[in-house]
């Protein structure tokens, strides 16, 4: 049978402990009621005790609001051996749980706080007991445990025999340095339970080596019970563990059972990254941005074929959708993928087109997206057959307080002409460009009334420009439409639209147009 693993969650407390991260008041209550109520972590530990004036009004907010909703003992505040000081500031804020910072390495208690072991137990104990008076519930951190454990296992024998029969409801295990290595941490685990089988243990890795998910398996598999963890890896140095990793790994990999609403892991890490200003990598597992991106067209034509390149680690589970990447290295698979899930149909024909035209943008390193399909689509068959005029070659020079210049390379039906030209930016030069070559024919160059730009939601600055222009030719007027990921550029292929629209409508002959 599966073993129930519970989670704390301390983003509030060591994940603030992130160089430039600092929570306001209301984002602390946001990530507080989302880890509790809707991710369903089991505790959080929301501060440290006498950080600010604004910490402790933040902590007043978050315990009313649990207090309100009957889960006022999951919230946690560290706080230190000084007998009142502490308690006091937690009972202030209407909090009930203590966690306790003590010293487990001999080292840290000798050299840091200049105590022995004996004086450090009867400070422990005169905080321990007027916590109880108060009515709180106290766990202890033993600090740099791991060090301490390999330094002198004595001393840490002898401060967990100190503290027991107390009333301590939790001892924490820190890899404060994230020095362990996982066999370490399933010897020294397996050896503190069985020597102290009494002991309710946690354990809090962090991961200076990248071993912390590692670490934490093996402490399962020693018979570790409650797991500390932070979204998005947030805390001093390289960070704590993931809370994401954790869940799936001992969910799929151990088989353990967990309280966690995994679909609920991604949104709450987008707010985290929002609130914190620390941008999660795009392959971070389970949270990152292209985690649930096939890329390869061979991987995209298996899941197509049978879900070959899937596995239980789905996006579904998380709230998420598997996309499949556009650029250089797509193939029909993958354009089909996105296709359906725009609900586009297209001819084997036009597919094909398209496809070339993905494979270009992906060539020149532009990134395509779902999003910029319908614009490529559009201007694809927008331009079926019209190459009466055709832009071989266009050089743009912009600068600052100068001038634009452009020089151009067309073919006009069977003929090849070059011209150039200047003006108030790269549009207008390119216009006065190709006015040269179309006026000296009795081309009649309609008037531009609009133009208009817009790129696809997400807001990249690389994303495909769509480009609309309304021209008045006479007594008609017609919109064009240019696709590309140079703002200019666009702006140009709407403007061959419209004349290839305008030679096609037989206004201008290949006679008429090449006279002179």
């Amino acid at each position: 049978m599966s073993r129930q693993i519970q989670l704390m969650d301390t983003t509030l407390r060591d994940g603030e402990q992130t160089r430039g991260v600092s929570f306001s008041q209301d984002e602390k209550v946001s990530i507080a009621k989302a880890l509790l109520k809707s991710l369903r972590v089991e505790r959080a530990e929301v501060a440290s005790v006498g950080v600010s004036e604004g910490e402790r009004q933040a902590v007043t907010k978050i315990n009313q609001w649990a207090a309100g909703e009957g889960v006022l003992d999951s919230v946690e505040v560290l706080g230190f051996v000084d007998r009142t000081r502490s308690v006091d500031w937690i009972t202030g804020t209407g909090g009930k749980v203590l966690n306790l910072l003590a010293k487990g390495s001999e080292k840290h208690c000798r050299e840091q706080l200049r105590r022995s072991l004996e004086q450090h137990l009867a400070d422990i104990r005169q905080t321990v007991v007027y916590a109880h008076d108060q009515g709180l519930k106290v766990n202890v951190y033993l600090e740099d445990w791991s060090n301490g454990y390999r330094d002198n296992r004595d001393y840490v024998y002898q401060i967990v025999d100190g503290i027991a029969g107390i009333g301590i409801a939790h001892v924490m295990l820190p890899d404060t340095l994230g020095v362990m290595m996982p066999d370490e941490v399933y010897d020294s685990l397996s050896d503190m339970i069985d020597r102290f089988p009494d002991v309710q243990f946690d354990f809090h890795p962090h991961n200076d080596y990248g071993l912390a998910t590692a670490n934490v398996m093996m402490a399962v598999k020693a018979g570790i019970s409650t797991i500390h963890c932070t979204l998005n890896c947030l805390g001093e140095r390289a960070g704590n563990v993931s809370l994401a990793e954790v869940i799936v790994v001992l969910r799929d990999k151990m088989g353990m059972s967990l309280s966690i609403d995994e679909s609920k892991i991604y949104t709450l890490s987008q707010m985290v990254e929002n609130f914190s200003g620390k941008r999660v990598a795009d392959n971070a597992p389970i949270i990152g941005a292209d985690v649930f991106t096939q890329t390869s067209g061979i991987h995209a034509d298996g899941d197509h074929k049978g879900d070959l390149y899937q596995t239980v680690l789905s996006p579904e589970r998380f709230g998420r959708k598997r996309i499949y990447a556009l650029g250089k290295m797509s193939g029909k698979a993958s354009l089909q993928k996105n296709l359906d899930e725009l609900g586009i149909s297209l001819s084997e024909e036009d597919k094909a087109r398209l496809l070339e035209r993905v494979v270009q943008l992906g060539d020149s390193k532009a990134i395509v997206t779902a999003d910029d399909l319908p614009f490529i689509i559009a201007d694809i068959l927008e331009g079926k057959d019209y190459h009466h005029i055709e832009l071989l070659n266009c050089s743009i020079n912009s600068g600052l307080d100068l001038e634009s210049t452009v020089s151009i390379r067309v073919r006009l039906y069977d003929e090849i002409y070059r011209s150039s030209g200047s003006g108030n930016g790269g549009f207008d030069a390119f216009i006065v460009a190709i006015r040269k070559i179309l006026d000296e024919r009795d081309f009649d160059f309609p008037q531009l009334l609009d133009y208009e730009i817009r790129i696809p939601k997400g807001g990249r600055t690389s994303a495909l420009t769509e480009c609309f222009i309304t021209w008045q030719d006479g007594s008609m007027t017609m919109k064009t439409r240019g696709v590309n990921t140079n703002q200019v550029l666009a702006g140009i292929n709407a403007t061959m639209r419209m004349l290839n629209i305008k030679l096609r409508a037989g206004k201008q002959t290949p006679h008429t147009a090449l006279t002179g």
